[in-house]
């Protein structure tokens, strides 16, 4: 009897002895996006198939752009229409130059005949008043023309800035991915009415992800930004894969151990969230449990 119970203890101490004792345990996770609607209208496809992966800024899916292009349209022939109707000052004040220059070199003439006494002074005076009030028609023409103009380049720019802003609701049809990643799940089909902020999509970037494990405060002392660690992704069974790992974030505030970490203290000791970055080469799933060893040295 005493032989068995021996045997049983040697056993015993073997299973243990191959099961690793990690630092910290943890899940996996992503940074993940719900990619909602910007523009109100009929969905005509969205091809954000779950589990399919994306680069960043590929169109996934269109809203309906028909009303927003005809507002378009029509904004344009209006812009046009001010655009054309902007006065061409040199043109418009042709007439009265012409007519400046005239009485000019007629009273250039009486100027001169009266400097041998074929003139009087009462013909020079009726020139110099016919000049000036020429010159003056001429200041008042210009300035109602560049007033009439800067009216018209303000209605345009008005109207420009109406065209970008429909140009811009135009762009936000156009359903595209905001990062590489995968798509996680899919919130709108093909003919529904999409709404301003309905969700479309989830996606996550799944090859870069990280676990996010708690340490002690006892631990945190040992634990720096930028460490480099040993991460365990556990299949079950006791069936683990072994990955390289970066210590991107600490916490600054402790909290209450979740249910569902098991550490070496008691659940109600505080600890401290900490981010490990790891490369995923394709088997580690999102939520799968995690280890982390921080001596990153090879058994």
């Amino acid at each position: 009897m005493k032989k068995l119970f021996f045997l049983l203890t040697l056993l015993g101490l073997s299973g243990c002895s191959s099961r690793p004792e990690f630092d910290a345990t943890g899940t996996f996770e992503a940074t993940e996006i719900i990619v909602s609607s910007e523009a109100a209208g009929r969905l005509f496809f969205l091809n954000a198939e779950e589990g399919t992966r994306f680069s960043r800024g590929t169109e996934v899916g269109l809203i309906d752009t028909v009303q927003l292009h005809l507002q378009k349209l029509q904004l344009e022939a209006s812009r046009k229409s001010f655009t054309s109707q902007r006065p061409d000052i040199r043109k418009q004040i042709a007439a009265t130059q012409e007519q400046i220059a005239t009485a000019r070199r007629e009273r250039n003439r009486v100027e001169n005949l009266l400097k041998a006494d074929a003139a009087n002074r009462k013909q020079l005076d009726d020139w110099d008043a016919q000049l000036a009030l020429l010159n003056r028609q001429l200041e008042a023409q210009i300035s109602s023309l560049e007033n009439s103009t800067a009216s018209l380049n303000e209605q345009s720019s008005s109207i420009a800035v109406q065209i970008a802003r429909i140009e811009d609701q135009l762009q936000k049809c156009h359903i595209r991915t905001p990062i590489s990643g995968t798509i996680l799940a899919k919130y709108a089909e093909p003919g529904e009415l999409a709404t301003v902020g309905k969700p479309l999509f989830k996606i996550a970037d799944t090859e870069n992800i990280c676990l996010r494990a708690y340490v002690t405060s006892t631990q945190l002392a040992s634990v720096r930004l930028g460490d480099q660690v040993r991460v365990f992704a556990d299949f079950g069974n006791n069936n683990r894969k072994a990955y390289p790992g970066k210590v991107t974030w600490i916490a600054d505030e402790a909290e209450f151990t979740p249910k569902t970490i098991l550490t070496d203290d008691e659940r109600a000791n505080q600890v401290y969230a900490v981010k490990i970055a790891v490369r995923n080469d394709g088997y580690i799933k999102l939520g799968m449990y995690g280890e982390v060893l921080f001596n990153d040295e090879q058994p």
